[in-house]
């Protein structure tokens, strides 16, 4: 069994929370791209922002993987933008998680921020189909860690 590490240190114990996701099936980009969109906002903001997401109300601004990703008139101040549903609802999960790991610490769940969020690419499951005359063709299925810390302010 592995012991899982955070990537952020020198948190204040008795004020924060963490919580975290292990090979999550969802691409690493698009969880890249929302987690450093989420990072700052208060928890109730963020899981309002990702319900939204997962309902294609408002999309999630990209700032490194966008080539070719087409505009959305939603997005202010940002050029382009995707609805990823998938990822958004594992990310949901991680802050309701995050949410109840805070209230059993003694935390007020109105008054958390999130202070660090990141997203780490796990390994790849590498799958291949069959094809003509004897051939394959390659598939892949992408793993993320996801991992999040909130703050009380």
């Amino acid at each position: 069994m592995p012991s899982w590490k955070y990537s952020v240190q020198g948190l204040n114990p008795d004020k924060t929370a963490l919580a975290s996701g292990r090979d999550l099936r969802i691409k690493p980009k698009t969880a890249r791209e929302i987690c450093h969109h989420i990072k700052g906002m208060k928890l109730e903001q963020a899981k309002e922002f990702l319900e939204n997401v997962v309902a294609l109300k408002q999309p999630v601004p990209y700032y490194r993987y966008r080539r070719k990703v087409p505009h959305r008139k939603e997005l202010q101040g940002h050029d382009a933008g995707r609805y990823p549903e998938k990822a958004a609802s594992a990310i949901l999960k991680i802050l309701e998680s995050v949410e109840a790991n805070a209230e059993f610490k003694g935390l007020y769940a109105d008054r958390l921020k999130i202070v660090h969020m990141a997203a780490h690419r796990g390994r790849v499951i590498r799958k291949y189909i069959p094809r003509a005359f004897g051939r394959a063709s390659p598939y892949y299925k992408h793993l993320t860690h996801i991992e999040v810390a909130v703050e009380e302010y």
